[in-house]
């Protein structure tokens, strides 16, 4: 079956959202890098996404879900199959100190959100660039916070399509892990418990954090975050730069001078480009202090 049967048999299902074909994946990356998905799939209702997760489940396609391409290296060949994108389930309702926010809504615009209301929690997340669906399946965190402080539930569709509601306690969320993520869960939704607070220390703190980010962040630049792992006892941006990488990289691709734990895209770099610097910096931090640094970030797509 062909790409082309796949539009014109999702574009009977998917009335509200967009089906496009050999869409540059590098218009949806933080990094700005990636390759053409075979289909890009932007569903605008939640039965939509169900839909397309079983047209792809019943005919062994291959799926990848795109989230906020916050977190995400695609491969400069692009992806094959379907890329389901949910930016368009974007809608925050709150109500008292409980917040319900759609995969698609951005994690910051959740946190600012809240914090209009008077809620408190949910401050450590005033500068983390992801979607709530990337948020969910990684329990991003920052600045002493985690998703799991906050989460009260989620709701999931299976590789088969099936719809799920899981508890705090069955989303198994840990560092930079979560059952979503083992399992190849799609987050739909997540619902947050929140707790009333003083408007004006809300304030001071998001206003604290979000100096702190940008005077410590290559924000100038696009990059897929922090692409390592704290390693145990340690802080893999010391690492890289106690190992002298900073400035160094390959093609336009380079380790940030303001901070080591960010490769940016400084000189229209190619996915090739950052890949090939990811690995020096594994290479170099390996032979010099004998650690392996593990990726926080996926890389995904065909070279």
């Amino acid at each position: 079956m062909s790409k082309h049967q796949w539009i014109t048999d999702l574009r009977k299902e998917i009335i509200q959202g967009d089906i496009l074909i050999d869409e540059p994946l590098c218009n949806y990356t933080m990094t700005k890098l990636g390759g053409c998905a075979d289909v890009l799939a932007m569903p605008g209702t939640m039965e939509e996404a169900e839909a397309i997760v079983r047209y792809a489940h019943q005919h062994e396609i291959p799926l990848l879900l795109l989230g906020n391409g916050s977190n995400m290296v695609v491969r400069d060949g692009g992806v094959r199959g379907i890329v389901l994108h949910l930016s368009k389930l974007n809608a925050i309702h709150i109500e008292g100190t409980q917040v319900h926010a759609e995969a698609g809504a951005l994690i910051i615009d959740v946190s600012r959100r809240a914090a209009s209301e008077t809620l408190t929690g949910l401050e450590f997340a005033c500068g983390i660039p992801g979607s709530i669906g990337g948020a969910m399946a990684m329990n991003a965190g920052a600045y002493g916070g985690e998703i799991k402080d906050v989460i009260k539930q989620a709701t999931v569709l299976t590789k088969s399509g099936e719809r799920l509601v899981l508890s705090k306690d069955e989303l198994e969320l840990g560092y930079r892990q979560s059952i979503i993520a083992k399992k190849g869960y799609y987050v739909l939704s997540a619902d947050f418990e929140l707790a009333p607070g003083s408007q004006e220390e809300i304030d001071a703190k998001v206003a604290d954090l979000t100096f702190q980010r940008e005077s410590k962040q290559p924000l100038e630049y696009p990059s897929a975050g922090s692409v390592f792992k704290r390693p145990p006892g340690k802080f893999a941006g010391k690492l890289i730069q106690d190992s002298g990488l900073q400035g160094k990289g390959h093609g336009g691709a380079e380790v940030s001078l303001k901070h080591a734990g960010f490769i940016i895209n400084k000189n229209n770099a190619t996915a090739t480009d950052y890949i090939r610097t990811i690995d020096m910096v594994k290479e170099e931090v390996k032979k010099r202090f004998g650690i392996e640094l593990e990726l926080e970030v996926k890389i995904v797509g065909e070279e």
